[in-house]
């Protein structure tokens, strides 16, 4: 593997098939890291991505995980059961298994977080330190989940970084409300479905923004407490029409707004893992809610941050909805 060194750092990436854990594999790489994949599918992804040292295994498996971990500075958990089954049965399990790991080999986790552990209670302006109070089964194992690493790293064996950030768009993996409900994947752009009011503010997350900060804070772990957790600010659209005038001016012509048919949810929701996706989280969509930055931007200096139309030109290309530039 020529851009790896004998004494290149080793990070597993678990989940580096899909959208935050690829692109932090691959800016990981570009620095100069030696990555380590978990996959069951090893000619697949190493046909996609042959830089990287794939291993045959099932996050799934504590005996797999521990195997792929040997070597390793840092295990990056960004893993979801295939096609989101079962994700409530099968989550706490697989981040069992990364912990096992990371306490066998000494490594630090990051783990990409969401706004899902908190309620509306603590909105709009929520910190790092907010009350966690899910209205949401999802968002209730969120809180399980920070609250194992947490004990983890209190123990002092197994130091964790946390990422929370907005709304995720960009890269052709991500599985977003841009990407599925604004827009239509490989087509033109001709109407945009948003999902919220106007006038009510919404959070998102440039996918290789969140990407970077992850491996900005990586960089710095010796630096930060054994339990850290930051928060993103991303893009603020203050009054839900900055991302659809970001999408217009890139398109270069106007484009038919409409509301997202919320009433269809509930009915499809049985059948459509991702509509149960979209069920859970509606209420992130019916009032504001605003993390802000200033812990990540006292560590970093500054937080990581394309600007909204470069951004979503490159997420409006990934998806096959503009010509690649």
């Amino acid at each position: 593997m020529s851009s790896q060194t004998e004494n290149a750092k080793t990070a597993l990436i678990l989940g580096a098939t899909g959208g935050i854990g690829g692109a932090v594999a691959q800016g990981l790489a570009a620095r100069g890291w030696h990555i380590r994949a978990l996959t069951r599918d090893v000619a697949q992804a190493a046909h996609r991505q042959p830089d990287f040292d794939w291993i045959e295994g099932d996050a799934m498996l504590v005996g797999d995980v521990l195997k792929a971990a040997a070597g390793a500075e840092v295990i990056v958990h960004a893993v979801n059961p295939p096609g989101y089954r079962n994700w409530g049965q099968l989550v706490l399990p697989m981040l069992d298994n990364t912990i096992a790991a990371a306490k066998a080999v000494g490594a630090r986790i990051v783990l990409p977080g969401t706004v899902y552990n908190f309620g509306p209670d603590v909105f709009p302006n929520v910190t790092e330190d907010s009350a966690q109070r899910p209205k949401t089964r999802k968002g209730a194992i969120r809180v399980q989940m920070e609250r194992r690493l947490r004990a983890a790293a209190e123990q002092g064996d197994t130091p964790v970084i946390i990422v929370r950030a907005g709304d995720f768009f960009g890269g052709s993996r991500a599985n977003s409300w841009f990407s599925q409900a604004m827009v239509t994947p490989g087509k033109p752009v001709s109407t945009i479905t948003y999902p919220g009011r106007a006038g009510l503010g919404h959070q998102w997350a440039y996918l290789p923004d969140v990407a970077e900060t992850m491996i900005r804070l990586i960089e710095k772990g010796d630096e930060l407490p054994a339990f850290a957790v930051y928060h993103m600010r991303g893009h603020w659209d203050g009054d839900g029409r900055q991302m659809i005038d970001a999408v217009r001016r890139v398109l270069g012509h106007a484009v038919k707004v409409k509301a997202f048919p919320w009433i269809i949810v509930p009915l499809a929701a049985p059948f459509v893992p991702f509509m149960r996706e979209l069920r859970e989280m509606s209420y992130l969509w019916k009032v504001p809610l605003e993390m802000r930055n200033d812990k990540l931007v006292a560590v970093l200096g500054e937080e990581p941050h394309t600007p909204i139309d470069e951004a979503v030109r490159s997420s409006l290309a990934s998806i096959g909805c503009l010509p690649a530039a």
